[in-house]
Order: structure tokens, then C-alpha cells, then sequence
């Protein structure tokens, strides 16, 4: 029954760990991947984490929006983090959870 279940765990790993990707032969490192239209929406998003991690840390808002040009695409910021989320691997662990129990 173990070995069952340890193939079959083997196969859903397979089919939902699919966020990371190895890195070459390296050991423990991994890649995650998000997609961008171009290089300048990837400018605009890492530019909109960073003023949103320095309004986090100063709490003033009127230094970082002081012209509209500035202000943060909370929107885009929120679409990459859910393109980094796990969906996949959070499935998986719902199957984990019904065969050990």
C-alpha cells in the first residue's frame, strides 16, 4: 500500500510542482517565471514594487505620488503575484492531504 501511494504521489508531483524550475544541475535552486508584455511593463513593475516597499517602510504617501506619473500600478503588481502563486502545487498538497489521511 506504501509503495502505491508513494507512486502515486510521485505522478501528482509531476503533474503539479510546476511553479519552480530547476535551475540546470544546480542543486536547490529554482527559477519561477512571470510573464510581461515587454521591457517596459517589467521597468513599470519592478519601478511599482519598489515605491510600494518604500511607501511600506516610510508610511508617507505624498512624497511618492506627488506627480501622476509616479503613482504605483498596484494592479499590475497584484496580477504578477498571483502569477507566482502555486495554484498547482496547493492542488497537489490537497491530494497529499487525502492519501495520508
Amino acid at each position: 500500500m506504501e509503495t502505491k501511494n508513494l507512486e502515486y504521489l510521485k505522478q501528482l508531483t509531476a503533474l503539479h510542482f510546476r511553479t519552480l524550475q530547476a535551475v540546470n544541475d544546480t542543486p536547490n535552486e529554482y527559477t519561477a517565471k512571470i510573464k510581461v508584455l515587454n521591457y517596459f511593463e517589467l521597468g513599470c513593475l519592478i519601478t511599482d514594487m519598489l515605491k510600494l516597499c518604500i511607501l511600506a517602510l516610510d508610511h508617507d504617501m505624498h512624497n511618492v505620488e506627488k506627480k501622476r506619473k509616479q503613482s504605483i500600478n498596484v494592479g499590475l503588481v497584484l496580477e504578477t503575484v498571483l502569477q507566482l502563486f502555486p495554484l498547482d502545487e496547493m492542488e497537489f498538497l490537497g491530494y497529499v492531504g487525502e492519501v495520508v489521511e
